[in-house]
């Protein structure tokens, strides 16, 4: 505890702009995929990598802040940044089949199925999702390598992101459109959970409190899947890079059709306010993930 506190202090002066820290995540996340799964030359292989390659990487990206704030190693750090991008990867490859939300695009490129065929999108989500543990159980994580691993296989499934999308799926054929309070348990199971685990990895991995990250990353959670939900009336799909305004057309209840388009937006913005309150104890150290909020409730994509 008392080294990761040190590296902690070491490492407060080096918060960067949100832009170059999120682009160097997607960079370094990238270069670890490509060498950890750059061997395989098959079919399979080359759609576990189209799947990861091409999104934000936000994920990752909140993984290697978490990671920077505790004085985590880097190579520690990028198993588990990849480990969350391999997960969130997998669950979009299965959300895209026809017997899901049945999407042809996926960041503006052919979904993995149309690319290939179902077969290999189940096989690729499948083996991105194993993938994910294989990377988290490398000895160099450490000994906090179990209890992120089994606060990831509870954040994606039967009571975190794979329970999100039943609830999603079950709210399409219901007789009576969710409540508030039911959308808000369902995205925090669909989105929340996965980017919670993100935030608090660091913290983890040092075994140092994890509630100020846990506190930010409920807040972001919800402000991603509200900015999600505005992005589906207002989006440009060329700039999305999926088909946009779903939703609506469906009759499907959402923060927006809930609250109405101006409330969302306000409430976006006080989980903004929230989620940089709650970066109170790392001081200047958690400029940049202050810029992640904010970014959350900004973007265009």
């Amino acid at each position: 505890m008392a080294a990761a506190a040190d590296a902690t202090a070491q490492h407060h002066s080096s918060a960067r702009p949100f832009a170059q820290a999120l682009k160097d995540a997607q960079t370094r996340v990238t270069a670890h995929m490509d060498a950890r799964l750059g061997g395989g030359g098959d079919a399979l292989h080359a759609a576990m990598r189209y799947a990861v390659t091409g999104g934000k990487m936000l994920r990752g990206f909140l993984v290697l802040e978490s990671a920077r704030l505790h004085g985590i190693a880097e190579e520690a750090a990028l198993e588990a940044a990849l480990a969350i991008e391999c997960i969130h990867a997998y669950s979009l490859v299965h959300d895209d089949l026809p017997c899901m939300d049945d999407d042809d695009l996926r960041r503006g490129q052919p979904t993995v199925h149309k690319k290939w065929d179902e077969a290999m999108a189940v096989l690729a989500g499948d083996s991105l999702q194993t993938f994910a543990f294989e990377l988290l159980a490398n000895p160099r994580i450490g000994p906090q390598a179990l209890p992120l691993i089994r606060g990831l296989a509870q954040a994606s499934g039967k009571d975190g992101m794979v329970s999100g999308q039943m609830l999603d799926i079950a709210a399409e054929t219901a007789t009576t459109p969710l409540d508030l309070e039911q959308i808000t348990q369902l995205q925090n199971r669909k989105t929340g959970c996965l980017i919670s685990w993100s935030a608090t990895a660091g913290a983890v991995m040092a075994g140092a409190d994890e509630t100020p990250l846990r506190r930010y990353a409920d807040a972001l959670g919800l402000a991603f899947q509200i900015a999600d939900d505005i992005l589906d009336v207002e989006g440009d799909a060329a700039k999305v890079g999926k088909a946009v305004r779903k939703d609506a057309d469906a009759g499907k209840a959402t923060f927006v059709s809930l609250l109405g388009l101006d409330a969302a937006k306000t409430r976006a913005s006080a989980l903004m306010e929230q989620a940089c309150e709650a970066l109170t104890p790392y001081g200047d150290a958690a400029e940049t993930l202050k810029d992640a909020a904010r970014f959350v409730i900004s973007r265009d994509s």
